[in-house]
């Protein structure tokens, strides 16, 4: 069983940086295909940003290019979400997710099979 677990989640003004950490359980990480989604009160879950196995393809939505920077470390098992110049609207719960199937990045929630327990983002004004 494949286990995600995320990390870095806080309170932070508005243009200030975080730096969300996912670590996941098991010997074939780089295998998988990674995703960072977000979900806030009130709405649908939406994505955020992908990564290749080897990292070098990544895929952001247009919200958070330029400001977020999503990276792994195969050898550590991790994966890295960097958040710059955050702004009111990311104020979300993050979740990291991992596709063990596809050799291709999906920016498609479902198509994601593990998923960790999430972590609070906050950016006041």
């Amino acid at each position: 069983q494949v286990q995600l677990v995320e990390s870095g989640g806080g309170l932070v003004q508005a243009g200030g940086s975080l730096r969300l950490s996912c670590a996941v359980s098991g010997r074939t990480f780089r295998n998988y295909i990674m995703g960072w989604f977000r979900q806030a009160p009130g709405k649908e879950r939406e994505f955020v940003a992908a990564i290749s196995r080897s990292g070098s393809s990544t895929s952001y939505a247009d919200s958070v290019t330029g400001r977020f920077t999503i990276s792994r470390d195969n050898a550590k098992n991790s994966v890295y979400l960097q958040m710059n110049s955050l702004k009111p609207e990311d104020t979300a719960v993050y979740y990291c997710a991992a596709d063990p199937t596809r050799s291709v990045l999906t920016i498609r929630g479902y198509e994601y099979d593990y998923w960790g327990q999430g972590t609070q983002v906050t950016v006041s004004s």
